[in-house]
């Protein structure tokens, strides 16, 4: 396995005001202490800004003074923070709830016929939902992680790929996906679930992205966010249309018209209020870092990870090895430490909480 060059994966520095505001150290210490918590890849660690602002809204809530349309403002801090995060225009970004809910209004918007191409065993997530529409002859084509870019023909109608591996940590070389994709009239779909948080991306290089936050992103689960393009704007059919799809969310609670916003919005699904008031600090904070020094600090820790279990580095923050049998999680799990594992493979992950004596402690659990 040939290691991911740097710039395959990293997006520059946002040109906003929210820009690389706090330090490194400041966010470090925004998160709780939970040493050998080697897991975001599976459920980030809630912010201490987060824990506060939910229990504010619960304390609310039970005394009857909470305000639906305080949670509206909450909603739209969140979408401005991650368009910032992602470099993303702010119109592109619609709401969710699920990164397969999202994927979902692609694949039903997929022409009959039509062939995508995936990665070979990406998250079922993004393959799933177009798998169920082959009675109408739409393809899923799955080919090796390095052959992908290669792989894209005039046959392919979109390219949808997670822009790192669930189950391995590697990252894809999007670079050379999407100027294959648009050399063969091919859209682009990239999930950023794995990957906004520690590595620098940018959205608005691909026709739409999707990404569930409550991994890297440290928020509750039930708040997720697709981008789209203007390329897709048009394609995808607003199937979840609702009230809070509407131009005009509180003009549009009752038929029988229907008046879409005419940006992203047209794709938001309403809001399960109390997550988003727990997304909104996490996401705020990681759109104020300096988005390379949080890549810095990850990547160092799971190169020292690798390097330890005789393994190139690859510049990962996740870092995944051959566990069959599951020994080598039992013994992490046995020695305190929070890892996972997938696909047959152990794996941990490093962010912003991590140290190196979550390293150490980690190779001294398996004997290295």
């Amino acid at each position: 396995m040939s290691a991911t060059p740097l710039s395959s994966g990293i997006a520059p520095a946002p040109a906003t005001v929210a820009s690389s505001s706090r330090s490194l150290s400041e966010a470090i210490t925004s998160f709780p202490s939970v040493p050998g918590y080697l897991s975001a890849c599976t459920l980030g660690l809630p912010t201490t800004a987060s824990v506060e602002a939910l229990r504010a809204d619960l304390a609310s809530w039970t005394t009857a003074t909470t305000d639906a349309a305080a949670y509206g403002k909450t909603i739209e801090r969140t979408r401005a923070a991650y368009a910032s995060l992602v470099h993303a225009p702010l119109a592109s970004v619609a709401i969710g709830s699920q990164t397969s809910a999202m994927v979902s209004l692609i694949a039903a918007s997929a022409p009959d016929g039509a062939e995508i191409l995936c990665v070979d065993g990406d998250f079922s997530s993004l393959v799933a939902p177009f798998l169920v529409h082959a009675d109408r002859g739409v393809r899923v084509r799955h080919v090796p992680i390095d052959d992908l870019a290669e792989a894209v023909d005039q046959h392919t109608w979109l390219v949808a790929f997670s822009i790192v591996q669930s189950a391995t940590g590697r990252i894809v070389d999007h670079g050379a996906v999407v100027a294959a994709a648009r050399a063969n009239d091919a859209l682009t779909l990239c999930d950023l679930t794995q990957a906004a948080g520690w590595l620098p991306v940018d959205a608005s290089q691909f026709d739409a992205t999707v990404c569930h936050a409550y991994k890297w992103l440290c928020s509750p689960r039930g708040v997720a966010f697709l981008t789209v393009g203007p390329s897709m704007l048009d394609i995808i059919r607003p199937i979840q249309a609702g009230w809070y799809s509407g131009d005009d969310v509180w003009a549009s609670c009752y038929g029988p018209s229907l008046h879409l916003a005419a940006d992203a919005r047209r794709f938001d699904v309403s809001p399960a209020w109390q997550a988003w008031v727990g997304a909104a600090p996490a996401i705020e904070l990681f759109a104020s870092l300096d988005h390379t020094a949080v890549h810095r600090h990850a990547v160092a820790l799971g190169n020292a990870m690798s390097i330890g279990l005789g393994l190139d580095p690859h510049d990962q923050a996740i870092v995944t090895w051959p566990d069959q049998d599951g020994s080598e999680l039992a013994r992490l799990t046995a020695a305190g430490i929070t890892a996972s594992g997938r696909a047959g493979r152990a794996r941990v992950a490093f962010h912003l909480w991590n140290t190196e004596d979550d390293v150490t402690a980690a190779l001294r659990a398996l004997g290295r």
